[in-house]
């Protein structure tokens, strides 16, 4: 049985320190869904087939940010599932919804549920038929299938489709792309900053305003990602299109940082340049935050930073009292990260997010938390609102981290106000 209260690091096993089991949902809402995804796509909708009861998430999305004159869907029913109609009823409901609308969407995201996989349904024969019924509409195929994360998670598997439409073309030259973001990457981050200065034209679909600007990302000839779940969008595109891709994860140990950047000045062909002041910088802000923070103890969670250990090792290096990890398994990429905190910090509790006994946890002391469910679970107001890095990268992602260290240990936020809201960053109702 796992202990409400954690795994102590000396005792963690990796990758997986936790059982598998009955889960919890805390209620922190900021981490995008498929909905916030594939609403970055412009110009286009969004039609979700599923019961009644999958259908409550997804609208509710949707309505939280303001975005119900995109979205439509079609209730699957339980006699679909032995009448052999469910291809039809599929075909039908949006060619409906279709014809309804005034102004026909350039591009219509399809989300097929996992009832569809478990009865064999005809996916590639659905979009054909659609795509025949309406030629000038681009049809994308989704999954809202929660039941086959163990293989690839829907998170991912919706960024990898995010990119569908785009077609193998000429390649613009000096051209590169940022893949799989939900949030734009920090301009004043040297990633964009050495982009920038090699005279590329930086792509991202986050700033694309139109169907056809978007479209034009397939002219990029370099594709970078940085977050783990987007990296399998730059693979998809490199085969199907031809597009070199660099994966450059986003860490928070200065040597990688610099060989990530080292990688992507071969690539551009450009110099590396030195990032001693950069280092420095990120040094004096972590300093900064420590005068303020002093010993109060920090909890760091997944949501917040996809490498929640690199963050903690970093903050343990430069004397922070970290205490907290929230994470339900860990990837490779963490596995040095994890070892020296299991050899240097005994005191580190490594927390599971979704084990079922975390709906009672308790917190006596006061935490600043990194991360909602960090907060939530520290129950602190005391917190860094952040999600899937917040488009910081590099040192100055980490200058920017620091400064919000400072800024959640001296002014509470509303913790209940602000966990609530759908997607970081996106706009809300509420």
């Amino acid at each position: 049985m796992i202990k409400e209260s954690g795994i102590n690091i000396t005792k963690a096993a990796f990758p997986a320190p936790f059982e598998s089991g009955l889960e919890y949902n805390p209620p922190t809402r900021g981490v995008w869904n498929i909905v916030h995804t594939g609403m970055l796509i412009p110009e286009s909708r969004q039609i979700f087939v599923c019961a009644q009861g999958c259908l409550r998430g997804v609208i509710l999305t949707a309505a939280e940010m303001n975005a119900m004159d995109r979205m439509s869907w079609v209730t699957v029913s339980e006699q679909d599932l032995y009448d052999g109609t469910m291809e039809q009823d599929v075909i039908d409901g949006v060619r409906d919804i279709i014809n309804r609308l005034e102004e026909k969407p350039k591009c219509v995201l399809i989300f097929l549920s996992c009832v569809h996989l478990f009865a064999g349904c005809d996916y590639k024969m659905i979009i054909n038929e659609l795509s025949a019924l309406f030629p000038q509409v681009h049809f994308i195929d989704c999954y809202m299938t929660p039941t086959m994360r163990k293989s690839i998670s829907p998170d991912s598997l919706m960024r990898k489709q995010l990119y569908e439409p785009l077609e193998k073309c000429e390649k613009k030259p000096k051209t590169a792309a940022i893949i799989g973001c939900d949030r734009a990457t920090d301009e004043a981050s040297e990633l964009v900053k050495i982009i920038n200065s090699a005279g590329f034209e930086l792509l991202d679909i986050t700033k694309c305003k139109t169907y056809e600007e978007y479209l034009s990302m397939s002219e990029s000839s370099l594709n970078i990602t940085y977050i783990p779940t987007a990296k399998p969008s730059g693979e998809e595109l490199e085969k199907r299109l031809g597009t070199k891709h660099l994966y450059l994860p986003l860490c928070y140990g200065y040597d990688e940082i610099e060989k990530n950047y080292s990688r992507l000045c071969t690539q551009l062909g450009v110099k590396t340049p030195d990032f001693s002041a950069d280092r420095e910088a990120a040094d004096k802000a972590l300093a900064n935050a420590l005068e303020i923070v002093g010993d109060m103890p920090i909890a760091v969670d997944y949501t917040a930073l996809p490498r929640p250990l690199g963050f903690c090792r970093l903050l343990a290096e430069k004397g922070f009292n970290v205490k907290r990890c929230y994470a339900d398994s860990f990837s490779e990429e963490e596995r040095a990260d994890f070892e020296w905190l299991k050899a240097h910090c005994h005191d580190l509790e490594i927390l599971p997010t979704v084990n079922v006994k975390m709906e009672f946890s308790q917190c006596s002391e006061k935490y600043l938390a990194i991360g909602q469910k960090a907060a939530f679970f520290c129950q602190t107001d005391n917190f860094v609102d952040i999600v899937a890095g917040g488009g910081g990268y590099g040192f100055e992602g980490i200058k920017r981290l620091a400064e919000l260290m400072a800024e959640g240990a001296v002014n509470k936020k509303d913790r209940r106000k602000v966990i609530q809201h759908k997607g970081w960053g996106c706009e809300s109702c509420l």
